[in-house]
């Protein structure tokens, strides 16, 4: 009862913005004290481990966004199907995919923590993609990931099992992963389970609950498991998928040298335009200052000439006043 109600509080706690972790913790301990008097809940609660940015980062993706979580457990079954059966074919299809979700995952991680008051630097969405990235590639990575409790950032090299200790709070209470045994990839690259990023269905044959005490974190399957590849088999995979990275990388790589080439190109035009334009001004400016003065001096002489033209129509009414006025006094 007391494991439970620890697992309760620490799946607040771990949902909490980055830096009301530690209040929070403290609080949730003074009132398991007062609450729990013979139990050491307020001594456990207290040994709660604070997360790293990244990890925090991962946890509020598996507390607001957990089908992004979802999406990525689930490729990382068909990859481990596809590199069991060595299809390489699928393996460079899946790993596109998985580049794919993996630069969504990332934006999603910023999105979710700027929301919680936090923002997240280049070096800390790396370490939040090479985490994401190992739930790709581990059951028992995946997991950790979607516990919503991990302490730190996972890595993972594509041959060995990804190194899980003192990674998640509560190791213990880690259900399996969500998504089902994949089933290896049916001939041509496809996969034969259907629905692989999207369908939230379970298939015939589900994860089977996690046996009670066992402590490794990895998905449990009620059908048999496949023959391991050998370490050299599996080396030639991720050989095979670090080839096809590369290809892809290379092939973005020329992309980006053409963009480059056309921007340079574009720049050198407007600089060269820019550069004719100010010689352009700079030979204008002296013909503008002489064309402002004459404008100044014509207005002038207007201004002067009308004040003369009023003068000289006040003279000629006066005159022809005077005239009328000797016309009309008799001899």
């Amino acid at each position: 009862m007391a494991e439970r109600g620890l697992a309760d509080i620490a799946a607040q706690l771990y949902a909490l913005p980055f830096d009301d972790f530690v209040p929070a913790r403290t609080a949730a301990a003074k009132a398991a004290a007062a609450t729990n008097t013979k139990t050491s809940l307020a001594a456990d609660v207290r040994a709660l481990p604070k997360p790293s940015l990244a990890a925090w980062a991962v946890n509020m993706l598996a507390a607001r966004r957990p089908e992004t979580l979802r999406q990525l457990a689930e490729l990382g079954e068909s990859m481990r199907a596809a590199q069991s059966s060595l299809d390489a074919t699928a393996l460079r299809r899946l790993g596109q995919t998985r580049r794919r979700l993996l630069a969504g995952a990332v934006q999603a991680a910023r999105d979710v923590a700027q929301q919680q008051g936090r923002t997240i630097s280049g070096a800390t969405a790396t370490d939040v993609e090479g985490t994401l990235r190992a739930a790709t590639a581990d059951e028992g990575a995946a997991a950790a990931v979607q516990s919503g409790r991990l302490l730190r950032g996972l890595s993972a090299d594509g041959v060995d099992a990804v190194d899980l200790s003192d990674a998640v709070a509560l190791p213990g209470l880690v259900p399996p992963a969500t998504p089902a045994p994949v089933s290896a990839p049916a001939p041509g690259g496809e996969s034969s389970r259907t629905g692989v990023l999207t369908s939230d269905a379970a298939p015939a044959g589900a994860t089977a609950p996690q046996a009670a005490g066992r402590p490794r974190l990895q998905a449990v399957r009620e059908e048999p498991r496949r023959p391991s590849p050998s370490a050299q088999e599996r080396s030639r995979a991720a050989l095979k998928e670090a080839e096809n990275t590369a290809s892809v990388a290379a092939d973005e790589a020329r992309q980006r040298d053409a963009e480059l080439a056309q921007s340079t190109a574009l720049v050198t035009e407007l600089s060269d335009t820019a550069r004719d334009l100010r010689e352009q001004l700079a030979r204008c400016e002296p013909e503008l200052k002489a064309a402002r003065k004459r404008r100044d001096l014509a207005a002038a002489q207007a201004q002067q000439a009308e004040r003369a033209a009023v003068r000289a129509r006040r003279a000629e009414d006066l005159a022809r006043e005077r005239v009328l006025r000797i016309g009309n006094t008799p001899d």
